[in-house]
């Protein structure tokens, strides 16, 4: 099964929320928010790609998405619904806005104008700020073709413009999915 111009995907765990966490053997819940953005699962299984790709995603890869995905609604009359991209049973419809990095198995991949950096700690650099994260500065973690291209390389320091960062955890570290127009300098 093929769509013409979407891919088929299901959540990571078979799960549409990752809102628990195991603690010394015991499951605590730590959202029961159906609207919190930040407890939605971000990891769909690739089950089949569009007859209309031409890229390097495969069936069995693990795509970054967005947080509205899988997520539940509840319509005007307060029933339980699913988004858009509700497909069948276990099963969505994403297109390509609505993921932003993949993995192959081996390391993660930055798709199209997504690239991904990872704040730094206030407190690695020389001025303290008072702020958690050194504002509008990062390192380059995941850059994309296009930004390769251009001598912006996995480990460089970067800036980006005020209001362009997304938060994601990817592999148990915050990281901002930014535009690729939004990187402003290598530090």
């Amino acid at each position: 099964m093929r769509a013409p111009y979407d891919f088929i995907v299901r959540p990571v765990g078979g799960r549409r929320y990752e809102n628990t966490k195991d603690i010394g053997g015991f499951e605590l819940v730590l959202s029961t928010s159906e609207e919190d953005h930040k407890f939605s699962n971000r990891f769909a299984e690739v089950v089949s790609v569009p007859l209309s790709h031409k890229g390097d995603i495969k069936k069995g890869d693990i795509l970054l998405v967005h947080h509205n995905v899988f997520k539940y609604y509840n319509d005007q009359r307060g029933r339980q619904r699913s988004g858009r991209s509700y497909f069948q049973k276990d099963l969505f419809f994403i297109d390509s806005e609505q993921f932003f990095m993949w993995f192959n198995g081996d390391i993660w991949q930055a798709y199209d104008r997504y690239c991904f950096v990872e704040p730094i700690i206030d407190t690695q650099t020389e001025i303290h700020t008072g702020a958690r994260n050194v504002p509008l500065t990062g390192t380059m973690r995941y850059p994309n073709k296009m930004l390769q291209e251009q001598g912006v390389n996995k480990g460089d320091i970067v800036t980006f413009t005020p209001d362009s960062e997304y938060e994601f955890i990817v592999d148990d570290k915050t990281m901002y999915r930014v535009f690729d127009h939004q990187i402003t300098m290598i530090v």
